[in-house]
């Protein structure tokens, strides 16, 4: 065996552990998933884990607040809101303003501290699920928030740097089978996509993690350009059918 052969394998064995060494990790796809379904149930937890609902209003939701009761109040997006932020994002006004703060401060945190929040005296969970459920939604808490401020002027609620004609063809190859052209399927969705982007934090929220105890699928493994373009294009699909 040449000594040019053996300094070649070594230099290349030396270059893969450097670059394994400094390379970012992938985050795992087991990871994702379970930070999907910890946003869906950040959503809408009782419909995910198919629990009954809850018949009385929160003890904790603000009695300022009057325009919500029961079950609603049990959600955790509607004290903290789609974007994550509370008073100090899209619920800082409307139907949903509570005055509580977002959960943008736990990002990172660890998972074990963020169960033990859900759990205390003013969230009132404890029991309500099963651990695993717990540790879902820490996870989405830790690592699955976005900043949805570098994707929708909030002042205007239209979509910072979407493409509609790109869109399109995400639009037609992954959504339109359930949806419609048109956004205006199923039949049972009370209002069209493009009604729906009024709310454009829910709708990314959503097109990000799917919808609970449905199947929608969840696009969050891709490119967040691609979910930037398909809300462009629902913002010009038709508001009424």
């Amino acid at each position: 065996m040449s000594r040019l052969f053996i300094f070649q394998t070594s230099l290349l064995i030396f270059v893969s552990f450097v670059f394994i060494a400094v390379s970012p990790l992938p985050v795992m796809a087991s990871e994702q998933g379970s930070i999907v379904r910890g946003a869906q149930l950040y959503d809408k937890w009782f419909a995910v884990i198919k629990a009954e609902k809850p018949k009385e209003t929160h003890p904790a939701w603000p009695a300022a607040n009057t325009k919500k009761k029961g079950n609603t109040t049990w959600r955790c997006k509607s004290c903290h809101g789609w974007d994550n932020l509370g008073v100090d994002g899209a619920y800082g006004s409307g139907s949903y303003n509570t005055g509580i703060k977002g959960i943008n401060a736990m990002a990172g945190a660890d998972l074990d501290k963020i169960v033990a929040i859900i759990k205390d005296d003013t969230h009132k969970f404890s029991g309500l699920m099963a651990e695993e459920d717990f540790q879902d939604i820490a996870l989405f808490v830790s690592k699955g928030q976005v900043d949805m401020r570098k994707y929708i002027d909030y002042s205007t609620k239209a979509v910072i740097g979407g493409d509609a004609v790109r869109g399109r063809d995400y639009f037609d190859t992954m959504c339109a089978q359930c949806h419609g052209v048109k956004g205006d399927l199923p039949k049972d969705m009370k209002k069209t996509l493009g009604k729906q982007m009024g709310n454009p934090w829910e709708v990314m929220h959503k097109i990000l993690n799917g919808q609970p105890d449905e199947q929608m699928p969840a696009l969050r493994a891709l490119d967040r350009q691609i979910v930037v373009d398909l809300m462009a294009l629902m913002a010009t699909m038709p508001k009424e059918r």
